[in-house]
């Protein structure tokens, strides 16, 4: 079984609440607008991490980190990218994936919009952690909590990190 901590969006700003909530995860996946270098340095030496650059993200942070990340992780094949958008509305690259080959779970984020919902037409988990920075549309920073235990995701829990400003 592993554990997962999730987090997008964070543009440079990390609540210090997250090394808390994340503090029993085994790994941290960030799905993308980092903002800095060394707030993902910041996570790396607390915990894995994986990451995806996003679209604000600078050329240094691009070169580090792919656009799409995909990956097993305790038998679900994970595709993690940063703009992809969700079910019925993603755009043309990552729908050009799943028509090739969907993922078991597809994680991404820049709409700053909590969602965890089935695909049914591909058949997979889609989540958007929303974002837990300080700049953007959202009002209530979010992380996700969950557990991947042979080929099947557990004990996913939304976390309220407090107000935006």
């Amino acid at each position: 079984m592993k554990k997962i901590g999730l987090l997008s969006d964070t543009h440079s700003s990390l609540p210090e609440s997250v090394f808390k909530y994340f503090a029993d995860v085994d790994e941290i996946w960030h799905a993308g607008d980092i903002g800095t270098l060394g707030l993902i340095e910041k996570l790396e030496d607390f915990k894995p991490t994986k990451a995806v650059y996003g679209n604000i993200d600078t050329k240094e942070l691009r070169f580090i980190y792919p656009e799409n990340l995909r990956f097993d992780c305790e038998g679900v094949d994970v595709l993690l990218t940063h703009i992809g958008g969700y079910p019925g509305r993603y755009n043309q690259r990552v729908t050009k994936i799943f028509d090739e080959n969907p993922p078991g779970l597809f994680i991404c984020g820049h709409s700053h919009i909590l969602k965890v919902m089935m695909d049914k037409k591909y058949n997979f988990l889609h989540i958007n952690p929303g974002a837990c920075g300080n700049i953007g549309i959202h009002q209530v920073k979010t992380v996700i909590r969950f557990a991947i235990d042979m080929g099947k995701i557990e004990d996913l829990e939304v976390v309220e990190l407090g107000s935006r400003v």
